[in-house]
């Protein structure tokens, strides 16, 4: 009798032994016939209060905007650069597009280096300039490359004039972002504002580019008046510029 009762409990605790495994595999079953999507909205449902806010979904919005915004600008002064350059183009001349692919810390104000040359047609002299007016003068060339001397370098001296008054001048470089501007007249009527371009009496420029403007006067500068002069060109941050060659302009 306890022989046959033994043998009809040993299913009884097979089952209650067995049914943990039996759950895994019904478990695994069905992961394998969903795909798992069972435990992506168990998980779902989860993390639910993890879930981002509407202050983060704002700060998200937010972030979004102000990215578009600042590509939005940078699109813009791209493209005011290029329409600068395109003027640059309608003035006349032959014109040679160059980056500045160098530009020493030391010597920031003084020069850069293009990445054009003898081989473009540049020669020492040709005219620089970039969106806004001039920045200097081909210094030397390479094959391939061209050293520019800027407004800024104190070695450089370029004939100006005020139009307004039609007063002459020598532009002088002072290391810094500001020339000046020595008038050959002891009495000058020029004043802060006045647009300054080269000497049409020049050989050595084209006449009546674009300088820049005068920011302030000394009026007891000696020998003569001087004046510190804003440049028109953006000549502390320069990546492209454009070369006017001077042999081309002599040419008949």
């Amino acid at each position: 009798m306890q022989a046959g009762r033994g043998f009809r409990l040993a299913p009884r605790r097979l089952l209650l032994t067995g049914w943990p495994w039996l759950a895994v595999g019904l478990v695994l079953l069905a992961i394998r016939l969903s795909k798992g999507a069972g435990f992506s909205d168990l998980y779902a449902v989860l993390t639910r209060p993890l879930w981002p806010g509407s202050a983060q979904s704002e700060w998200l919005r937010s972030a979004q905007r102000l990215d578009q915004q600042s590509r939005l600008v940078q699109l813009e002064a791209d493209n005011k650069r290029l329409r600068q350059m395109l003027d640059l183009r309608e003035q006349g001349g032959r014109l040679v597009s160059a980056p500045v692919i160098a530009r020493p810390a030391s010597l920031w104000w003084h020069q850069l280096l293009l990445a054009r040359g003898a081989m473009a047609g540049l020669a020492s002299g040709d005219v620089v300039l970039a969106p806004g007016g001039l920045v200097g003068r081909i210094a030397s060339v390479t094959p391939t490359t061209a050293l520019v001397e800027l407004l800024t370098d104190p070695a450089s001296k370029v004939g100006v004039w005020v139009p307004r008054t039609g007063e002459h001048g020598l532009l002088v470089g002072t290391g810094t972002a500001r020339p000046v501007l020595r008038f050959l007249d002891r009495d000058t009527r020029a004043r802060a504002g006045d647009l300054v371009t080269t000497s049409p009496a020049s050989t050595l420029l084209p006449p009546n580019v674009t300088v820049g403007v005068v920011q302030r006067l000394d009026p007891q500068g000696t020998p003569a008046p001087e004046a510190r002069v804003q440049l028109s060109a953006p000549i502390e941050a320069l990546d492209w510029v454009q070369v006017r060659s001077m042999a081309h302009e002599a040419t008949p």
